[in-house]
């Protein structure tokens, strides 16, 4: 009973087997996602029941759902957000709580830039055409000297910022605690939420988002951006206001967006009608030598704290 790890993600594994050769060879066993996406808390509940641990995804790790593993002392997220975790109440009852901060962050910079450029020159509606054999040229924008804005200046936020002035493009970045001789070294402007609203040609969003689950880009935001100008959402569903970005995207206040992460996945909805937005499915972290090195750091995490307090 107390050597059972659950391991939640539904891709864990898939891009090699050493997270789970790493368990086997601690002699932990394995409970594994059964169901291809992401666990609600009553199927964590089922799962993991019997876990003194768990390896986890974006799943619900709420007060219920501790409350309800009495096994429980260590969850070892993949990936750098912990906001699906009540973090004061896994405090409360003892349970710590471990990230991988740096193991998603270049592959999501790379994603961010690969969006914007398949949303400046419409790949992928090109490309859509293509395969429907018809020959239409698709005219789109350049890149160079578009003005950047960046909300939220951590680890994956500067990496894009210094990935986009590395291609030429001024950039804006606002943060609440930025820091300002990282800035001043890259030449990357430091401003208030206001200024990389309404200066930005491509908006890009690296935020955990609001403590009250408020979006922090919605219609005030939008009508304070540039006519014409792009946003880019790869940081969490819920930061941007869905129904306000639709409403911008048809109305042409906004020429398009490209956005990963929605407010409810797998996502259906009405932005899955428009031609000028690009849609992924939350595939941020989807790069195989990231994805892989952060589930073995996750492991790692899991064995060491369960090492110390064995």
């Amino acid at each position: 009973m107390a050597n059972k790890v659950l391991a939640s993600p539904s891709s864990i594994g898939q891009v090699g087997g050493e997270p789970f050769d790493l368990l086997i060879a601690n002699y932990y066993q394995i409970i594994k996602n059964p169901y291809g996406r992401k666990l609600t808390e009553d199927e964590v509940i089922e799962l993991g029941k019997d876990c003194i641990g768990i390896v986890a995804g974006v799943e619900p790790l709420t007060k219920k759902v501790m409350d309800a593993l009495p096994y429980l002392k260590c969850i070892s997220r993949v990936g750098a957000g912990i906001d699906n975790v009540d973090l004061a109440y896994a405090k409360q009852k003892g349970i710590i709580v471990a990230n991988t901060p740096d193991g998603p962050t270049r592959a999501v910079a790379e994603l961010t830039i690969a969006m914007t450029l398949s949303l400046l020159r419409k790949i992928p509606q090109a490309d859509a055409a293509m395969k429907s054999k018809i020959w239409k040229k698709q005219i789109g924008s350049l890149l160079f000297e578009k003005h950047v804005g960046v909300i939220g200046l951590g680890r994956i936020g500067r990496l894009a910022a210094e990935m986009f002035r590395a291609l030429g493009n001024p950039v804006i970045g606002y943060d609440l605690y930025p820091d300002k001789e990282w800035a001043a070294s890259r030449n990357i402007q430091i401003g208030s939420i206001n200024d990389v609203l309404s200066k930005a040609d491509i908006l890009t969003l690296h935020v955990p988002g609001n403590k009250d689950k408020t979006p922090v880009v919605g219609s005030d935001e939008i009508e304070k951006m540039k006519e014409g100008s792009y946003l880019i959402n790869i940081a969490r569903g819920g930061v941007v206001d869905e129904e306000a970005l639709y409403d911008a995207l048809v109305k042409n206040k906004l020429a398009g967006a490209a956005v990963d992460v929605f407010l409810k996945e797998p996502y259906d909805g009405p932005l899955c009608s428009l031609d000028n937005v690009v849609l992924t499915p939350h595939l941020g972290s989807y790069a195989k030598e990231g994805k892989l090195k952060m589930e073995i750091e996750a492991v790692e995490n899991l064995i060491n704290v369960l090492k110390e307090i064995a």
